[in-house]
């Protein structure tokens, strides 16, 4: 079933966050919602790049990579491995790259725009802490719903 975000704003309106910055669909799916996972980083990837290994559980991913677009947080080889794992989807407020192969892989991608150039492979960055960008506060646990129209979120 297709959960379009302008029905669910009518139906709950102020008691949702709407994010103001404006982000690409770019994955194989422009419709998805679930639950909320974070990763907080910076031109590193290397937190996401674990946490997409583990079970989604249908959960969508909010990587707040600073709004960066010098580099990737994420490319193809990556979203397949989110789709394998039954990650619904993946917002993420910076770059990703290949896509091409994004288009055709069933999952949700949201992001800033893309950039070739790969991302540091430090180990920096924190997952499941709460995360502001686009005027919205992303929790653990709150539920995100994304289209073309943009991106809500219901704690």
């Amino acid at each position: 079933m297709t959960i379009h975000t302008a029905d669910i704003y009518d139906q709950y309106g102020e008691t949702l966050q709407s994010v103001s910055t404006p982000f690409e669909s770019l994955g194989g799916e422009h419709h998805f919602h679930g639950p909320v996972r974070t990763v907080r980083c910076f031109e590193d990837n290397t937190v996401l790049k674990h946490l997409i290994t583990m079970p989604g559980d249908g959960a969508v991913i909010v990587v707040d990579g600073g709004g960066s677009l010098a580099c990737e947080l994420m490319g193809g080889m990556m979203a397949r491995t989110a789709a394998e794992n039954n990650w619904t989807g993946v917002i993420v407020n910076g770059a990703v790259r290949d896509r091409h192969e994004l288009a055709t892989t069933p999952l949700g991608i949201k992001a800033l725009g893309s950039n070739p150039r790969k991302s540091s492979k430090n180990g920096s960055g924190e997952q499941d802490v709460e995360v502001v960008f686009g005027g919205v506060t992303f929790r653990p646990g709150a539920i995100v719903y994304c289209d073309d129209d943009g991106i809500l979120v219901r704690d």
